[in-house]
């Protein structure tokens, strides 16, 4: 499977106004062909939402979570969760949305909210680490390269909110930005996760 960047990524959703994980997919399946993306995101009707993209998201609501420890608080999390309406903001699904994130940061501690948060630097450590560690066992050119390529898949999916899977199946089985993809379909205005906030106990 072809790897798609995050700047590739970021690049068709400002041509286009698709959500994050169906511009991911348009490239997939594209092998990487901007104007074949395009055109998928268009057939699929995806490619339409970018009057929706252009909107301003400044209503929302902050889901929140602490966890106990017998009688005390060791960690908390706060969730901003952004919309266009303070009709939808209000809503139960909305807020029940927010406070199920809100849980999932406790229990995954992610450290970004979309993959084009994390700092370049980090990445290139990262790569260094696993070219490194490839090489010391014998590993050949071709292959690191695969290998690089599916561990930092894997850094992001450990590491990047919308990349994670959700922690609780039985509430939403698949990711968490296919999850709030899904809930903006269903309530028709641009929804997404603007930043989250985790605090610990002696961390």
């Amino acid at each position: 499977m072809m790897a798609i960047s995050a700047s590739d990524v970021k690049k068709l959703r400002d041509m286009t106004g698709a959500g994050m994980m169906d511009a991911k997919k348009a490239l997939s399946e594209s092998t990487g062909d901007f104007d074949k993306a395009v055109k998928f995101l268009r057939e699929k009707g995806l490619a339409d939402s970018k009057k929706r993209a252009d909107k301003e998201a400044n209503q929302g609501t902050i889901g929140d979570y602490i966890h106990y420890q017998q009688d005390r608080a060791i960690s908390g999390v706060l969730v901003e969760l952004a919309c266009e309406t303070d009709f939808v903001a209000k809503s139960d699904e909305f807020k029940n949305v927010a406070k199920q994130i809100a849980m999932h940061v406790a229990a995954l501690k992610p450290e970004f909210v979309n993959i084009e948060d994390v700092p370049e630097n980090r990445i290139d450590e990262e790569k260094d680490i696993i070219q490194k560690q490839s090489e010391n066992e014998g590993k050949p050119e071709e292959v690191i390269t695969k290998i690089v390529e599916g561990k930092i898949t894997s850094f992001y999916k450990d590491y990047v909110l919308n990349e994670q899977t959700f922690c609780n199946p039985e509430f939403y089985e698949g990711q968490v930005g296919t999850m709030i993809e899904e809930l903006s379909g269903r309530l028709g205005e641009k929804i997404y996760i603007k930043k989250f906030s985790r605090l610990e106990v002696g961390i």
